[in-house]
């Protein structure tokens, strides 16, 4: 028996020395790289890059080579770009879980920025659905620069004539964040209750005008400061979370989709009907290992022992649903809310911006003019 624990104590010595050293790894920030030398005489645009992880003094105005034209491809001269809280999570590396992906040590892709909107410059011989000159929206790596390459099935999608660039620039990520948390996950039908914690952000205010349009009574949280906007998007009602706290009052609600993360679960379930469903969006970023992973494993968890349903979610850029995003903001149904617009030398005060929380609607970068 002795024998036995002595070998099970030393496995898990050795699985705990194992994930230690692989944290370790993980966590490790390389230096910055210098530029590498661009080829002689190619074409060349002006874009942000960082080489190293860190905070916003990492960001870099510089020429890098500009996008061919390939075959499936449809290359966008960009005009406007939005700033995500997914930008300044690669900036900083953070959680350390993701440089599995993007890089450990320092970014594998230079290229920062996703959501976009701009006019089509060329397209590849094989592509069928867009032309030159064609205004469009959507999201593709390297937001941040004048150009940005697109496969033509992929997130890009014909921008609405009624609405501005910088409009445009801001649907991408948060816009279909928001349809899917209350399409798919949230399984939203007409007549149902909907709360929405953080109804001010960039998804929050997509969220309270999707809600309304698929025949939600939507109830929108938020500071004092910004109760007319939500209000003004359309929300049924509107809580100041600075004076009440809406999970000690007494409506009960079929969904919450939570883009702050500030309540315990246990204190969301307690506004929710039987079968309610609560959709985490967001939540707090300061673990440095999991950052708001570690809410999404609790929720699943918690989700096992109760009869509602706690669910995370990350979003999925998709055509179909960048394309019906238009066709509402063409209905005149969906209107991108704008915060502040930072010209592309200043994109780093842009993230800077956008990680303080702060922002009411979208933060966007003006490209080209």
């Amino acid at each position: 028996m002795k024998r036995r624990y002595k070998i099970l104590g030393a496995v898990f010595a050795f699985i705990a020395v194992t994930l230690l050293v692989f944290l370790r790894y993980l966590s490790h920030d390389g230096e910055c790289r210098a530029p590498e030398p661009l080829a002689a005489k190619a074409p060349t645009m002006k874009a942000i890059v960082y080489r190293c992880y860190g905070g916003p003094d990492v960001l870099k105005l510089e020429d890098v080579a500009k996008p061919a034209v390939a075959d499936d491809r449809v290359l966008v001269k960009v005009r406007a770009a939005a700033v995500n809280p997914l930008d300044w999570h690669y900036m900083r590396g953070l959680p350390y879980i993701m440089r599995g992906d993007v890089g450990v040590g320092a970014p594998n892709n230079i290229r920062m920025g996703v959501d976009f909107a701009g006019t089509v410059e060329a397209v590849g011989r094989n592509v069928k659905r867009f032309k030159a000159g064609d205004e469009v929206f959507g999201g593709a790596t390297g937001a941040f620069g004048e150009y940005v390459s697109v496969r033509e099935d992929r997130a890009i999608a014909v921008k609405p004539p009624n609405i501005s660039f910088e409009q445009a620039a801001g649907v991408g990520i948060a816009g279909v964040t928001a349809l899917q948390a209350l399409r798919d996950k949230g399984a939203l039908k007409p007549g149902q209750k909907v709360l929405i914690n953080g109804a001010s952000g960039g998804v929050g205010t997509f969220t309270v005008q999707i809600a309304k349009s698929m025949g939600a009574d939507v109830t929108g949280v938020c500071s004092t400061r910004n109760v007319d906007l939500v209000r003004s998007l359309g929300a049924d009602h509107v809580v100041d979370y600075k004076q009440e706290n809406f999970t000690q009052l007494a409506t009960r609600y079929d969904l919450i989709i939570d883009n702050i993360g500030n309540h315990d679960l246990s204190d969301l379930r307690r506004v929710l009907t039987p079968k309610g469903i609560v959709v985490i969006v967001g939540g707090p970023s300061d673990g440095k290992f999991l950052g708001p992973l570690a809410g999404a494993i609790k929720a699943g968890l918690y989700s096992l022992f109760v009869s509602q349903d706690f669910t995370f979610m990350l979003s999925n850029l998709d055509q179909k649903d960048l394309q019906f995003l238009g066709e509402l903001m063409q209905a005149g149904k969906l209107t991108p809310v704008i915060d502040h617009s930072y010209p592309l030398a200043e994109t780093a005060a842009a993230i800077g911006y956008v990680e303080e929380g702060r922002a009411r609607g979208k933060v966007i970068v003006a490209v080209a003019p």
